[in-house]
């Protein structure tokens, strides 16, 4: 029997690491009904819709976890997996965060559990972000960094059946941001990807309501003017610039997200990565054993 609706939060509660699967961008028929019930049954903890450079399509994602829903329930008991959407917008500021907003309420509408905010640059468009993804009624971390929420009632009515619910107000109870909220079931994630970003990580990571974060290593390195080599070592610059980001992570609870592959999974997770890219199910497998993970997936 799960503990939570959202696998993913409740792994990390354990201090498991997860794994994920799902591209930045998808093909044209990937957010279908078919492709939803096939899913359901992923070897990954979570599922990324890369709407930042993907289609932004709200009834495919509808009909997405529709099937998830209906291919359902999975091996750990959880109506589906957890699925995290990239936003389209970019959090270069509180203005572009606000002013999109709508794109915000129209994905947590479909019932996800998560947003992936890209470009992350400064505090205020992740509080701006984080109040986006909320509503009124949960007012933790308010008046400490965090404004009132500005979701709005409406959208729970459809997003409730994707979580196994029926009460319009225990959805909207739940849909928090954990570990703010202790009993929220949304996880949020930023990418810091340039250099206003990386300058300013501490203030940002200290913005209550994420859950976890990562150096973005293509875009940080077109932000410092770095051509990417195929196959090629890291540059150092880039090397610093997790380490920054990993340890601001580490001051403000939050969890880093870094590559992982079979020969260096259990290295990865000894340097207190707790989000696993990479998409690799062998590595997964590795690195379960090596946590001693129970829950089934």
């Amino acid at each position: 029997m799960s503990k939570r609706i959202n696998r993913a939060i409740e792994l990390l509660e354990d201090d498991q690491p997860l794994y994920y699967t799902g591209l930045h961008s998808f093909s044209r028929n990937f957010l279908t009904y078919e492709q939803g019930k096939e899913d359901s049954k992923t070897w990954a903890d979570y599922i990324n819709i890369g709407m930042e450079h993907g289609s932004f399509d709200m009834g495919g994602l509808e009909s997405y976890m529709d099937g998830l829903v209906d291919g359902g329930p999975t091996a750990s008991g959880h109506i589906t997996p957890t699925v995290i959407v990239e936003l389209p917008a970019q959090g270069e500021s509180g203005e572009i965060i606000r002013y999109n907003s709508w794109q915000i309420r129209q994905i947590l509408a479909r019932g996800v559990h998560g947003i992936l905010l890209c470009e992350a640059s400064s505090s205020e468009a992740v509080a701006a972000f984080v109040e986006s993804c909320r509503y009124k009624l949960n007012d933790l971390g308010v008046g400490y960094g965090l404004k009132d929420g500005t979701r709005g009632v409406g959208s729970e009515f459809m997003a409730k059946h994707k979580w196994g619910l029926e009460d319009n107000n225990e959805y909207m109870a739940k849909a928090d941001p954990w570990p703010l909220n202790p009993n929220g079931e949304l996880l949020l994630g930023l990418k810091i990807e340039n250099l206003e970003g990386l300058n300013n990580c501490e203030q940002i990571l200290s913005v209550p309501g994420i859950g976890f974060a990562e150096m973005g290593p293509g875009d940080m390195s077109m932000s410092m003017k770095i051509k990417r080599v195929p196959s090629s070592k890291p540059d150092q610059r880039i090397i610093e610039a997790s380490k920054r980001v990993k340890s601001a992570c580490e001051k403000n609870n939050v969890k880093f997200l870094s590559e992982g592959n079979p020969e260096n999974i259990i290295d990865v997770i000894n340097s207190g990565a707790r989000v696993i890219a990479g998409q690799s199910e062998e590595a997964a497998r590795i690195g379960r054993k090596y946590t001693k993970r129970h829950m089934k997936v």
